[in-house]
């Protein structure tokens, strides 16, 4: 009785893995350039707040310049390494300082293909 058992299994894993290995190997397509080039793309900067604090240096001690707005247009200089904190001009305003990265960050555009 048990050999029968194995029998079947071999049996069912040959015919499972049978077209597998007759199948021939597939081919990838060369994704479009339009579709490459807007993938993993760091987009621009916006505000996720209704306002964040501009300061003059990137710690929450520091002294307050401004507020930042999400109505306003601002450019973004750096980032520290993590991007705790990004250093910006508000170009609405002209302050320049830096904004917490918590509430200011980049849109990232992955494309899943």
């Amino acid at each position: 009785m048990r050999l029968s058992r194995i029998a079947a299994a071999a049996a069912v894993t040959a015919a499972v893995a049978l077209p597998v290995v007759t199948a021939p190997a597939a081919t990838a397509a060369a994704p479009a350039t339009a579709a490459a080039a807007s993938c993993n793309k760091v987009g621009p900067y916006t505000v996720h707040t209704s306002a964040v604090t501009i300061r003059s240096k990137a710690t929450v001690n520091s002294t307050a310049l401004g507020i930042l707005y999400k109505s306003h247009k601002f450019t973004v200089h750096s980032t520290t390494k993590y991007g705790e904190w990004v250093s910006i001009t508000d170009t609405t305003t002209g302050v320049k300082g830096w904004v917490s990265g918590i509430y200011v960050h980049p849109t990232v555009n992955t494309c899943l293909h």
